[in-house]
């Protein structure tokens, strides 16, 4: 049976990660509504089912569009592979709770403005207006301990991302600042500060990497969203656990 749900949520994940690869493309833009048909930003051709199930058809087309046969972006495949795997473990660690509804928001945040900053170097105000209600109810419902939590986690990641943009003279955008404050109100504090960490590890990792391959030069302008984003479904998942572990190292 926990089979059957592991996989229930993976396959519902992967088609909410080809719906959020629609709303990160879309939203930055204003075009969210301009068309309900999902269609190609290279040729405009309109998709057709086959051409929309989620992992499978991006494989099957070798990863090209089969009107104008121009590449298509491997974000495509990796938000709806890494949202089905999110949607999966998220089943796996909170059940069908409460805080299983705010995990699957929170990832879906994520998801949306890895594709967003990503493509834009950008993370939408109306995304953050969106979601911050919902974070605030969830938390009403499922409270931090102690209550102050989400508050002071709130200003933490604010004032933390404002002192790194005031000392780097802009090295990050006020939009990384904004998201680190709605992640506050989730995670709360000391997590938010596993949050802060894990995106700067794994920025100062694939950096390293994309140097090393030559993907990009140390003058490249890389979106920092992303890592955040991937701290955030790390600590959304297994931030108790990193906890545990660090203090336990301390102790």
């Amino acid at each position: 049976m926990e089979t059957f749900f592991y996989s229930l949520f993976f396959l519902i994940g992967t088609i909410f990660g080809s719906f959020f690869n629609v709303v990160g493309l879309r939203v930055p833009k204003q075009q969210f509504f301009n068309s309900i048909r999902s269609y190609c930003p290279k040729c405009q051709k309109k998709l057709q089912w086959y051409e929309l199930i989620p992992i499978f058809s991006y494989f099957c087309q070798m990863g090209k569009c089969r009107g104008c046969h121009q590449p298509i972006g491997k974000i495509y495949p990796f938000i709806e592979v890494l949202t089905g795997l999110s949607f999966a473990l998220s089943y796996w660690r909170f059940n069908l709770t409460l805080e299983l509804i705010i995990a699957l928001f929170v990832i879906s945040l994520a998801v949306i403005i890895i594709v967003t900053d990503y493509t834009y170097f950008l993370i939408p105000n109306k995304l953050l207006l969106y979601f911050s209600p919902l974070f605030i109810v969830g938390r009403i419902f499922v409270p931090l301990t102690p209550w102050w939590s989400p508050i002071l986690g709130a200003l933490i990641g604010f004032c933390l991302l404002l002192t790194i943009i005031i000392v780097s003279n802009g090295g990050m955008g006020a939009g990384d600042m904004k998201y680190f404050a709605v992640l506050g109100i989730v995670f709360g504090f000391p997590h938010i500060l596993i949050v802060f960490f894990l995106s700067t590890l794994y920025g100062a990792i694939i950096s390293f990497i994309l140097l090393l391959f030559k993907k990009v030069t140390r003058y490249s302008k890389l979106p920092f969203g992303p890592y955040i984003s991937l701290a955030t479904i790390t600590v959304m998942l297994f931030g108790d656990q990193i906890l545990i572990s660090y203090l336990s190292l301390i102790n």
